[in-house]
């Protein structure tokens, strides 16, 4: 096995299922076209989302599968790869209202999208309504084309199979995810303090990592007709790597560069999410800087100024080391149960070198 076989093979993969979300949501145009032209920016939207991005989820999955046994270029494989990026979609769209997030990949969100559509067309009624309404009804249609391309893979993933088990548990989770994130936002100031860091870790292990990682590798296993001991196996390594990915993004949510994120600088904070960051920070922190932390988190005025003094006191206090230490432990805990994975060679190498850039990236 060489490094350029590997990358030849996953970058078949990759263009695969860029060809057959093309196909897919193509085919879907025309059917939705009959309908009305006016609902063409709902089939642009979820294009343009689907268009790039890191593929992590769709590679995951692809990894095992093949690590299972399963055939290269199989298209079982590529229409799950395409059914996950269509679910990933769909959650983002949500998840960008939800969070109040204008910006995604470097422009505009969903429903920013709608709302300057609004505006350049000079409609009536509330602008930033219609993008909210309609982007919700864009995650919808996104979510819906997310299952019927799963459906598409035939008896594999029919209904009592161990696939469609992991599929929908999948979908679940994230949804449960989402609520306990928005939920700890408006209950977490009134909340034991102590449990912050706890919750946290609640929140991203449902809402971000057994979907970015953990279930999407297993659901590839179980697509090939993994044991149950290879997909714990696969849930042992894929569990710990999501929590530590989800862990770079919040640290990245607040220290990283707009210029590579594609978001501004402090993001989440004006977004008040309450990560595992914000969770140490406020427990480590000063009395008064652990209430300035809490008077600030959700404002959508945050200043350069007060996202600085955020930042130091995140690392004053320690809670940006304490972080660090976390995705080291995760991270080591996800190499070492890699290594015990009974894997191929070329596999093996290609789940270590996503399992590298998830935990040690910049954007």
């Amino acid at each position: 096995m060489t490094t350029e076989s590997l990358g030849a093979e996953q970058g078949r993969f990759v263009a695969d299922v860029a060809a057959k979300l093309s196909g897919f949501l193509g085919a879907q145009q025309e059917t939705m076209s009959t309908i009305s032209s006016d609902v063409i920016p709902l089939m642009g939207s979820i294009t343009n989302l689907v268009t790039g991005g890191k593929r992590l989820r769709a590679l995951m999955c692809y990894w095992g599968w093949r690590g299972a046994g399963g055939e290269s270029a199989h298209p079982d494989i590529i229409t799950a790869g395409c059914a996950l990026e269509l679910f990933q979609a769909a959650a983002l769209i949500h998840d960008d209202i939800i969070d109040r997030s204008d910006t995604r990949r470097g422009g505009p969100s969903v429903h920013k999208r709608f709302s300057q559509l609004h505006e350049r067309e000079g409609w009536a009624l509330d602008s930033e309504r219609f993008g909210h309404a309609a982007a919700i009804l864009t995650g919808d249609l996104c979510l819906s084309f997310s299952e019927e391309a799963f459906t598409q893979i035939g008896a594999r993933a029919a209904s009592g199979t161990s696939a469609r088990r992991i599929f929908n548990l999948m979908r679940a989770e994230v949804m449960a995810g989402q609520y306990l994130d928005i939920l700890e936002e408006v209950a977490g100031p009134v909340r034991d303090r102590a449990g912050a860091v706890k919750r946290a870790q609640s929140i991203i292990r449902f809402k971000s990592a057994k979907y970015s990682t953990e279930h999407p590798l297993a659901l590839g296993g179980a697509l090939a007709g993994a044991s149950k001991e290879l997909l714990q196996g696969y849930s042992a390594f894929a569990l710990p790597l999501g929590e530590a990915f989800q862990l770079r993004d919040d640290v990245l949510g607040v220290f990283g560069d707009p210029g590579t994120t594609g978001k501004p600088a402090g993001d989440d904070l004006r977004e008040g999410k309450r990560t595992v960051l914000v969770g140490f920070a406020i427990n480590q922190a000063g009395a008064a800087d652990s209430a300035y932390i809490d008077s600030m988190l959700g404002r959508q005025d945050l200043g350069e100024a007060e996202v600085a003094e955020i930042r130091r006191i995140i690392v004053d206090c320690g809670a940006l080391e304490a972080t660090e230490a976390m995705i080291e432990e995760l991270s080591n805990e996800a190499f070492e149960a890699l290594d015990r994975l009974p894997l191929a060679e070329l596999p093996l190498t290609a789940l270590r070198q996503l399992a590298e850039a998830a935990v040690s990236r910049a954007a």
